[in-house]
């Protein structure tokens, strides 16, 4: 894969990193519709978080040229019941300053692999309906518009659409 973000680097998340990670997902939880959590995580929480993620499903973390955690992704669960096992949901964070700085593409595009990698068929993104910038970099990796969940949420005192995007493996040549 070419390099998207030549300064950055991805590797899989350790417990170490919990606070980095904790900082930039907080922020989102309390300023931003990215995340529908209305309650801030803690550390401990966070660790938790990590420690209990494997294979497929680990957490990696985007670090910069001086180690700091700048972004991080993971694969999850998309439903638990045995016909969905084939398919799974991506979440992608990087700090709100280095937005559409690549850093997004990269985990994403790493996550696909991973994903393909692991045997997967489908990977779905649960996407705020109004963020035009996680929209757009899932179509940019791939994904396909399936949907729109109508006033699903509520935050901020506001109902919120989801938007719910899908890529087939099969379907993406560079994986």
């Amino acid at each position: 894969m070419p390099a998207l973000h030549p300064t950055i680097k991805i590797r899989h998340a350790t417990t170490a990193d919990a606070a980095a990670i904790l900082e930039i997902y907080n922020h989102e939880v309390q300023f931003e519709t990215s995340t529908f959590d209305l309650v801030p995580r803690t550390l401990e929480a966070q660790e938790t978080w990590i420690s209990a993620r494997s294979g497929a499903f680990s957490a990696i973390v985007a670090i910069d040229e001086n180690d700091n955690v700048v972004g991080f992704g993971a694969l999850s669960e998309y439903r638990d019941r045995a016909a969905y096992k084939t398919s799974v949901e991506n979440s992608v964070y990087v700090k709100r300053d280095l937005a559409r700085s690549g850093i997004g593409k990269l985990i994403l595009m790493n996550l696909l692999q991973q994903a393909a990698d692991s045997g997967f068929h489908a990977v779905m993104a649960r996407i705020e309906a109004s963020s035009q910038a996680s929209r757009g970099l899932h179509e940019s990796c791939g994904f396909s518009l399936v949907g729109i969940e109508r006033e699903i949420g509520r935050k901020f005192g506001r109902w919120l659409d989801v938007a719910l995007m899908q890529c087939l493996l099969h379907e993406q040549p560079n994986l």
